[in-house]
């Protein structure tokens, strides 16, 4: 992929199938300096802390959900020892590329609702 984007992940056929998506199986997925720009400004410390790991993330997440408002593809996964939730969320370009947004950590509290909720699934 051109502008230095580099392929961090993908649609596997199991998250597709969980959240209902209509794109086809193994999609890859692209994080890009933007993206990168992105998640050292708003959010230095999760990227300074996990931001390596987000291929790691993708590829085994514990919940995955899908948000109503911006349609992103929310990838968590839970690290024990740190006792923190981590989301990487995923959007869709309008060329429908998938590239990896956003990387936060979420409180715990909020992880549980989701999941009662149904809005995040385990994977």
């Amino acid at each position: 992929m051109a502008g230095g984007q580099q392929r961090v992940g993908r649609i596997t056929p199991r998250v597709k199938a969980l959240l209902e998506l209509s794109c086809h199986d193994n999609a890859p997925i692209y994080m890009g300096a933007a993206n990168i720009a992105h998640m050292q400004t708003e959010h230095p410390k999760a990227y300074a802390k996990y931001g390596a790991l987000i291929p790691q993330i993708l590829r085994a997440p514990d919940y995955v959900g899908k948000n109503p408002k911006d349609n992103s593809i929310e990838y968590v996964k839970e690290f024990l020892t740190e006792r923190d939730y981590v989301k990487v969320a995923v959007r869709v370009s309008a060329g429908g590329t998938f590239f990896a947004r956003t990387l936060y950590v979420l409180q715990p509290n909020r992880v549980n609702n989701f999941i009662q909720k149904g809005t995040l699934k385990r994977v």
